[in-house]
């Protein structure tokens, strides 16, 4: 399994992109260390030597985080390769951890908690 899921800051009752208005652009995330530090407090093996690109790594899964090289960060890109149900926890972990709500760029939908994987 391959997935792409990115991660803004967006209205918790917002149930689908299209609701948003044309002009809307979410605010920025935060800066690059309050975003360092929310990852490694919701992920705490969350490899990020290279700031602008992360890594962690699971039993099943790898997520690469492309967080990129802007200060403050924008969005966060989660590419997830392996992984079933299992990583949907992580995913929600950290797109919590960050004020975000995952947007799952395959089917163009906002991922709910009760989600699977596809």
């Amino acid at each position: 399994m391959s997935w792409d899921i990115l991660l803004l800051p967006l209205p918790a009752d917002l149930t689908s992109i299209d609701d948003l208005p044309a002009d809307h652009e979410p605010p920025p995330i935060g800066s690059r260390r309050s975003v360092q530090k929310a990852l490694r407090s919701a992920v705490d093996e969350v490899d990020l030597t290279d700031p602008a690109w992360g890594e962690l790594l699971g039993p099943t899964w790898v997520i690469e985080l492309g967080i990129g090289e802007h200060d403050p960060v924008e969005s966060v890109m989660l590419h997830v390769r392996g992984g079933e149900d299992d990583v949907l926890p992580v995913i929600f972990g950290i797109s919590g951890a960050l004020g975000c709500r995952p947007f799952d760029c395959s089917t163009c939908e906002l991922l709910a908690d009760d989600a699977q994987a596809s």
